[in-house]
C-alpha cells in the first residue's frame, strides 16, 4: 500500500525526501489517448549529499544500495560535481546561485537501475526564492538535453510559468515543431510539474506529476519496495506499452533526425 501520511514538520529541511504521486499523460491530437501511473520520486539537495547518504541504510549516494542516487546519472554524466555543473549553467545565463540551494527531483535507482524521462532542478538564490529551473529530458536512445530557464519574478505561492520551443527528439509519435509551456509549483508539502505541448494548430499533449512529500526513512523505503517493487521497470515498460498503443491507433511515426538533436 502506498503511504498516505505526509512528512513530519521536522523533515521539511531534510537533505532528501520522497514524493509519492501520479504521472498523467493526455493527448488530444491526432487521436485521444490518456494514462495515469503511480510513481515515487526523490527530492535531493545537491549540496548535502553526504547527509542524504546517512538518512537510511536502504539509501545510498554514489554507492550501491536498495535505493540510490548517483550523480553520474545526471548532468555531464560524471561521478562528482553535479551541483557545480548546475551552478555553471546558471552563471552562463547571468544567474548567481551563491548562498542558495539546488534541489533535484528525479527517480532514484532501484537495485541499481533507473530511467529518468524528466528530472527537474529547482535552483534558489540567496534570498530563498526560485531563480532557475532546469528540465533535464532523456529519450530511450540514451540521449539527454537540458532546458535551462530563468525564473521571472512571480507572486509568492503562485506556480512558475515558463515557455520553450521543443529542441530535442523524445518520442517517435510527437512532432518536433512544437512548444512547451511549463507550470510548476516548487516542492514543499506537495510538488506539481505540468507541461503543455502545443503546435500551430493548438494544444496537443499534456503531462503532469503531482506528488506529496514523505520523509525518507528505512520504513518509507520498505513501503516503497512493497508498493512499487518494479519502479524502474514499470517506467520503461510503460513508455514502450503506450508507444505501441499509439501505433495501433494510427498515430503518424516521426523519424529521428540527428541534426535536430542539439
Amino acid at each position: 500500500m502506498v503511504p498516505a501520511k505526509p512528512a513530519r514538520v521536522e523533515d521539511a529541511t531534510a537533505p532528501a525526501a520522497l514524493y509519492w504521486g501520479k504521472v498523467m499523460h493526455a493527448r488530444w491530437r491526432p487521436v485521444q489517448h490518456r494514462f495515469t501511473y503511480r510513481v515515487m520520486s526523490l527530492l535531493i539537495d545537491l549540496d548535502r549529499l553526504n547527509e542524504a547518504d546517512r538518512q537510511s541504510r536502504l539509501f545510498g549516494v554514489n554507492r550501491s544500495a536498495a535505493f540510490s542516487f548517483h550523480e553520474r546519472d545526471h548532468g555531464e554524466g560524471t561521478s562528482a560535481g553535479l551541483s557545480q555543473h548546475v551552478r555553471r549553467l546558471a552563471a552562463e545565463r547571468g544567474i548567481d546561485l551563491s548562498g542558495g540551494r539546488v534541489l533535484l527531483l528525479c527517480y532514484p535507482r532501484l537495485l541499481g537501475y533507473v530511467f529518468n524521462p524528466l528530472s527537474v532542478y529547482f535552483c534558489y538564490g540567496a534570498s530563498g526564492t526560485p531563480a532557475l529551473l532546469i528540465y533535464e529530458v532523456r529519450n530511450t536512445f540514451g540521449e539527454m538535453h537540458s532546458y535551462v530557464l530563468p525564473v521571472q519574478e512571480a507572486a509568492a505561492g503562485c506556480a512558475i510559468r515558463q515557455s520553450q520551443p521543443k529542441e530535442f527528439y523524445v518520442s517517435p509519435f510527437m512532432e518536433m515543431e512544437t512548444r512547451y509551456r511549463f507550470s510548476v509549483s516548487p516542492p514543499q508539502q506537495d510538488v506539481k510539474v505540468r507541461i503543455l505541448q502545443s503546435s500551430e494548430q493548438g494544444a496537443m499533449f499534456a503531462a503532469a506529476f503531482f506528488g506529496r512529500r514523505q520523509a525518507l526513512t528505512s520504513r518509507s523505503l520498505l513501503a516503497a519496495l512493497v508498493g512499487l517493487p518494479f519502479l524502474t521497470f514499470k517506467i520503461i515498460a510503460a513508455i514502450h506499452w503506450e508507444a505501441m498503443r499509439l501505433w495501433l491507433k494510427g498515430v503518424p511515426y516521426v523519424p529521428r533526425l540527428k541534426q535536430r538533436e542539439i
